[in-house]
């Protein structure tokens, strides 16, 4: 039996798939794994920021049709990168065990972020991360920065900016870690949905692949994005507004965090709910987001939403 794995072919989506297909091959070694790479738009698109080119499915869109037209059999994405709502006929099948979820200070002279100069000049694209930056202080400025990461490090070194915050996950695979001034608390600033954990997407009718895939999930990293995702999904958040969540499950519970804030982090609002496995955790994610929502999410979407026409 030959399985086709599809992904994007930067370093970091090979790493991932790769790390997949080991996986997958350790349980099933008479299964041969081949890896196509797959171009996306946003592997074409690298002047714009990700916020102005408001796209969801910007990394994975072209590998998700080469999935449905049956020319690959799998796709490995960052499931932070996946939209929450698939196309039909799709589904994550698996997701693996996630990293660690926090986002990693780098810095000229090592300095942590309470350390840094006023009006320090921190790179990075998310808007997430820029809001819960501004909130921790106000006086930070930003530039924008894209690519892959290798990129990012050569940018960040060649340049006069005193920080840059990536997703410790991404660091860690790449081998950077050893460049870590500060890893961010969850307290100071939350995740993307998803962020650590590679998704596994399949289609929702190939039952053989559906099987093979579920022999690698990880159960407490599959509830606890799950509900996550269902909380983005009902604050309809893609790259254009600040939403950050963090679920984690231990001894049956579990209890997610989330955060939706306008771009300068000066309206911001943060919460977090608590609730048994047992119940439908896409369930808690609606019940956090509606908690967002009524302490004034609702007016930050409405306000962002406005500016942007």
């Amino acid at each position: 039996m030959k399985v086709r794995i599809g992904t994007r072919g930067s370093k970091l989506a090979l790493w991932q798939t790769e790390f997949v297909r080991r996986k997958l091959s350790d349980v099933f070694p008479d299964v041969e794994f081949e890896v196509k790479v797959i171009k996306t738009k946003g592997d074409k698109i690298l002047d714009s920021p990700l916020s102005k080119i408001g796209d969801k499915g910007i990394f994975t869109r072209e590998i998700e049709i080469e999935l449905l037209n049956r020319e690959i059999d799998i796709a490995v994405h960052s499931l932070k990168d996946l939209p929450t709502k698939l196309p039909e006929g799709l589904i994550i099948g698996a997701v693996t065990e996630r990293e660690d979820v926090r986002d990693v200070l780098i810095s000229k002279d090592n300095l942590k972020l309470a350390e840094l100069p006023k009006e320090a000049v921190i790179a990075t694209g998310s808007l997430r991360r820029r809001a819960q930056l501004l909130h921790f202080r106000s006086d930070f400025k930003f530039v924008d920065l894209r690519g892959n990461i290798d990129t990012r490090f050569r940018k960040f070194d060649e340049s006069n900016w005193d920080a840059m915050v990536l997703a410790f996950a991404g660091v860690r695979r790449m081998n950077y870690d050893g460049r870590t001034a500060e890893l961010i608390s969850t307290d100071i600033v939350l995740p993307a949905v998803g962020q650590g954990a590679i998704a596994i997407e399949v289609r929702e009718d190939d039952m053989k692949i559906l099987d093979l895939v579920r022999r690698i999930n990880h159960l407490e990293t599959e509830l606890a994005t799950r509900s996550e995702r269902a909380l983005l999904r009902r604050l309809e958040g893609g790259c254009q507004v600040p939403i950050g969540a963090f679920a984690t499950v231990n001894d049956g519970k579990i209890k997610i965090s989330a955060m939706i804030s306008n771009f300068d982090g000066t309206f911001f609002v943060r919460d977090s709910i608590e609730g048994f496995v047992s119940n439908d955790v896409e369930e808690l994610g609606f019940e956090l987001a509606e908690k967002l929502l009524e302490q004034g999410g609702a007016r930050i979407l409405e306000e962002i939403k406005r500016a942007s026409g």
